[in-house]
């Protein structure tokens, strides 16, 4: 295994790991304010009343939340590719 080898690989690792730890947090927050939302959704349609489609302080940071766990996945994707170039390459 070269030297270009090992640092692939190592370098892949380290972006699954930061990946991986930079996108569970707003995953995990994201899809907690998609329960509520639902829960909330239900409870209007029971209630009988209409729910607005206008934009809200949750549906924003939901967007927001969304994305930084897209860029937490992208990054850790990033890393699987150095990781199989460190083996295709070997």
């Amino acid at each position: 295994m070269g030297l270009l080898n090992l640092g692939l690989l190592i370098a892949g690792v380290a972006l699954i790991i930061v990946g991986t730890v930079r996108a569970r947090a707003p995953y995990q927050r994201y899809m907690a304010l998609k329960d509520q939302d639902a829960n909330i959704a239900r409870y209007e349609a029971w209630r009988g009343g209409a729910r607005s489609d206008s934009t809200t302080g949750a549906s924003v940071a939901m967007q927001v939340l969304r994305r930084q766990a897209q860029i937490g996945a992208a990054i850790a994707i990033a890393g699987v590719v150095l990781v199989v170039v460190s083996f295709v390459i070997g």
